[in-house]
């Protein structure tokens, strides 16, 4: 039996999420893997399933964080202020510092485009 990690994705009515839908796609975490190697680098399959259980387990803990502090405060949407609040609260400062950065980069994005729309 597989642990209900997280709360989304398809899920059975049980309320037990299946492996598959509790991991990011081994596909693309392949493909993350191989943007930081060399072109000629082979990446075992053991090697892939090793992070992508690693990773999927991070998002999760971090999401999980997050989520508790929304449902604390009565929210029931995480935002991408919650995920920097828990990366820096589970002692990810140097992550969470990046992320703020990325979500202030991204919402001035967000401006610029919706900005355009209207000005066309």
């Amino acid at each position: 039996m597989v642990d209900n990690i997280g709360g989304s994705g398809s899920s059975n009515n049980e309320g037990i999420i299946k492996e598959q839908d509790r991991l990011l796609p081994i596909a693309n975490v392949g493909r993350i893997m191989k943007q930081i190697l060399p072109q000629n680098a082979k990446i075992s399959k053991e090697a892939k399933e090793t992070m992508q259980e690693c990773v999927s387990e991070y998002i999760s803990f971090v999401t999980s964080e997050a989520s508790e502090k929304c449902r604390k405060e009565r929210r029931k949407t995480v935002n991408g202020d919650d995920i920097c609040w828990a990366l820096a609260t589970l002692g990810f400062d140097d992550y969470a510092e990046g992320m703020r950065r990325y979500l202030q980069r991204y919402r001035e994005l967000e401006v610029d485009n919706n900005n355009q729309e209207r000005g066309k």
